[in-house]
């Protein structure tokens, strides 16, 4: 009850992550009204059966219906007791059982106590009259034994405090008269034990005392004054001393009530009686009825209210215009008949907001309270939710309910529920009224971050700047708040040697992925790792996504002359002048470790300065230097070559290679060629027979799965249709240099291929798709053509025998 202020109630949270119980029982006590601060009422949490060492952990607390803080718990002894001044007669009225209904609530799990507390009355008030003195006029004629009622005294209490016995003052002619009836109504009256004598005793003042019967009595008293007066001999006389009429609340002003009517038997002016309440009738029947002086009929001319007042009592008198006047007297009994005219009210007690979405199937979301003014049926309320949901309302005890969850609710598909809790009535025709409460549903981590796609592929040119941005991933988490909060991490592994965080880098918050080094596309053709998004969660979610990384290739490699013309000297080729045109001399060889058009190399004679028409030749792309015409003398004995080696990048590159081809005899080129002993040249050719099969070995393994992976690549981009840009996600592009579609090539991976077509070429094309995308092969029959004319410039780049037969199937298998 620490938690709760003496003006009001505050709202109760309940923690919902607890099983939701019910008490199965009520608890009962009782105490005395008006009792002292601090008075003992119960052991509530033994009674409860709860520990008082865990009152304070589970946030025990205690709600009352009226909200009042009458009562209140020591939550370090579990003691129930007396908190603020408790009045029964101002709590309950003349009720005869007076109640304060209390909810004990704790939580962990959360358990809901119904306790009754009966509040008992004492005799704390006094017998009360209306007036402190009633004025009576009695003729001297009065008979023996005449009555004369009297208005008794009221008091508050009930039960035994409330019963009273009345006692007058001694004196000689009158007598208290009490008389039983079946209402249970005890008229009081005088009684004229001796006959008046208005000229020896005029008037009487005598004294009427009212003692109740509690424990130490209480009494009230009035003055009785008593004049005597003088002639009329008859009063006049009601046809009942006691009328009941039963009345509907809320009659409109004018209903007739009843009509009363008092005859005399005198004549003439002593004959003519007028009607009217007696004057001591409480101000609230005044304010209520009005009674016709003439006719006797009484009639509404208030507000009627059976929640105010069930039944009303009426003095009526009727007096005669004799001289003196005299009175006849009776009683209105009016009960008041309920109809259903008070709304139910509804009272949201406690809500426990926002509900997290994991929250399970019984999880108490409020305490709800309702009530209705009325009775019997007009007062017996029934509730209902709406719209229909994942929650329900469960009656828990009289006129409460707990709105619980029953079902599942996810927030990411709908965020809050707008709940209309209607109580209707038993009433005919009933009344409801409505309570509106939002319930909003608290996020919870049940969502992994998310890509758009599992792979992005990225194209980045090598060499660039140290911290270059590459490439930015995102993933979207539909949860909420932290829990939405994503961040990006790389899924650390092993590139050859070096950790992949020495290659690149991801921006933790933004999702940026930057290359912290210039890449090098002869290391390093394809770069694949994966990045991490996990959210701030608890516990967090994650999701993993795939880059490749493309290595674009760039010119930065001049090609390099393979031995024996890779030195400084130039070196001699002997050559008949016999020889026929078109004999091959010699071979420039040469490679560059770029790829595609960059690694693709040209050969060309530079002229020499002062020298005629040159009888060689190189060829273009094949390097061989070959006779254009028959030699002459004229060209005389030495021929120094320089060929000029470049490749077709942007800027192209270049490398130079010398070579002085001394012309001979014919007699003199075949004995240096038989000068060279037979042990030496036998053993030279084995050596290259051995070379030329492991490097066709390495030929056909290489050139089959360039082939297999172009064809894979060629139908895959037959089948897609456009892709997105270099930096964009997607599929890699290919792109070709010409007409003959696109190979790979580089230092590191050389393929040596041979073709079955006869004579032998010295023509290596290789490509890599690092230039703008443009259409490859129109189909595989133009493909297998290309594929089928580059295969013999490999065998004629290695030198392979022409006898060498290969079927082209092979390559193509």
């Amino acid at each position: 009850m620490g938690f709760f202020g003496r003006g009001g109630l505050r709202l109760l949270h309940c923690l919902l992550y607890a099983v939701w119980q019910v008490g199965s029982g009520q608890v009962h006590y009782s105490v005395t009204e008006e009792a002292k601060h601090g008075t003992f009422v119960g052991r509530i949490a033994q009674d409860l059966g709860l520990e008082i060492g865990d009152l304070v952990s589970r946030l025990f607390r205690m709600v009352s219906a009226d909200r009042r803080d009458y009562l209140e718990v020591n939550v370090q002894n579990g003691i129930l007791f007396v908190n603020s001044r408790i009045d029964r007669e101002e709590l309950c009225g003349r009720s005869p059982v007076c109640s304060i209904h209390l909810e004990v609530i704790v939580e962990r799990p959360l358990q809901v106590f119904h306790v009754e507390v009966e509040i008992k009355d004492i005799n704390d008030n006094q017998p009360v009259f209306s007036v402190s003195q009633k004025n009576l006029f009695i003729y001297e004629s009065s008979p023996l034994d005449s009555r004369f009622p009297l208005e008794g005294a009221l008091d508050a209490d009930i039960g035994v405090n409330a019963v009273l016995t009345y006692r007058l003052s001694p004196n000689d002619f009158f007598s208290l008269d009490i008389q039983n009836n079946e209402e249970q109504i005890k008229p009081l009256g005088l009684v004229l034990k001796k006959l008046l004598d208005r000229e020896e005793t005029p008037e009487f003042h005598l004294l009427l005392t009212a003692t109740d019967g509690g424990k130490p009595e209480l009494t009230g008293t009035v003055q009785l004054q008593i004049t005597v007066l003088d002639v009329n001999d008859n009063a006049p006389k009601f046809d009942k001393k006691v009328y009941k009429v039963r009345l509907a609340e809320n009659s409109l002003n004018g209903t007739m009530v009843i009509k009363v009517t008092a005859s005399d038997m005198d004549e003439g002016t002593n004959n003519q009686i007028t009607y009217s309440f007696e004057s001591d009738v409480p101000p609230n029947i005044l304010s209520k009825f009005a009674i016709d002086p003439m006719d006797g009929d009484i009639r509404v001319i208030g507000q009627i209210d059976f929640e105010e007042s069930k039944s009303y009592q009426i003095q009526v008198e009727a007096t005669d215009k004799g001289i003196p006047k005299m009175v006849g007297h009776c009683m209105i009994l009016v009960e008041v008949i309920d109809t259903n005219d008070n709304v139910p009210e509804v009272s949201v007690k406690s809500l426990s907001l926002p509900v997290p979405e994991d929250s399970p199937s019984g999880t108490v979301i409020a305490l709800i309270s309702v009530s209705d003014r009325d009775s019997g049926t007009n007062g017996q309320v029934t509730c209902s939710l709406s719209p229909p949901g994942p929650f329900t309302l469960v009656s828990t005890f009289r006129n409460y309910y707990s709105l619980v969850l029953e079902g599942s609710v996810d927030r990411e598909r709908v965020p809050a529920y707008e709940l209309v809790v209607t109580a209707r009535d038993g009433g005919s025709p009933a009344l409801w009224a409505t309570a509106r409460v939002s319930v909003a549903i608290a996020d919870v981590n049940d969502n992994a971050p998310a890509f758009e796609q599992p792979v992005y592929t990225v194209f980045v040119k090598e060499n660039n700047p140290p911290g270059c941005h590459i490439f930015t991933v995102s993933a979207v988490d539909r949860d909420a708040q932290e829990n939405a909060l994503v961040s990006y991490s790389l899924v650390e592994r092993r590139v050859g040697e070096r950790p992949l965080s020495s290659y690149v880098s991801v921006h933790s918050e933004s999702g940026k992925v930057y290359a912290l080094q210039p890449l090098d596309h002869e290391e390093l053709e394809l770069l694949q790792f994966q990045v991490s998004a996990r959210d701030a969660g608890f516990p967090p979610l994650g999701s993993n996504v795939s880059l490749q990384v493309f290595v674009l290739d760039e010119n930065d490699n001049a090609p390099v002359v393979l031995p024996p013309h890779a030195g400084v000297s130039p070196v001699t080729e002997l050559v008949s002048q016999s020889v026929a045109v078109g004999h091959v001399v010699a071979k420039i060889r040469a490679v560059d470790a770029d790829s595609g058009y960059n690694a693709w190399l040209s050969y060309e004679q530079l002229p020499e300065v002062g020298v005629g028409r040159s009888p060689f030749r190189v060829g273009l792309y094949t390097g061989e230097i070959s006779t254009t015409r028959a030699l002459e003398e004229t060209d005389g004995q030495r021929q120094m070559l320089l060929v000029l080696v470049k490749d077709h990048g942007e800027p192209p590159l270049s490398a130079t290679a010398t070579l002085s081809i001394s012309v001979v005899e014919s007699g003199q080129a075949l004995k240096a060629s038989s000068g060279v002993p037979r042990s030496v040249a036998s053993a030279g050719k084995e050596a290259m027979a051995l070379d030329v099969n492991v490097y066709l070995i390495i030929a056909i393994c290489s050139v089959s799965s360039l082939l297999v992976l172009s064809l894979l690549l060629y139908v895959a981009l037959r089948c897609s249709g456009p892709q997105q840009g270099v930096y964009g996600p997607g599929k890699p592009t290919p792109v070709c240099s010409s007409e003959v579609g696109s190979w790979s090539y580089s230092q590191q991976q050389r393929q040596k291929v041979c073709s079955g077509e006869g004579g032998a070429k010295s023509d290596l094309m290789v490509f890599s798709p690092n230039l703008p995308p443009c259409s490859g092969p129109a189909d595989s029959a133009e493909l297998q053509e290309v594929v089928m004319e580059h295969l013999g410039k490999v065998t004629s780049f290695l030198d392979i025998p022409q006898n060498w037969n290969f079927s082209l199937c092979l390559f193509i298998y």
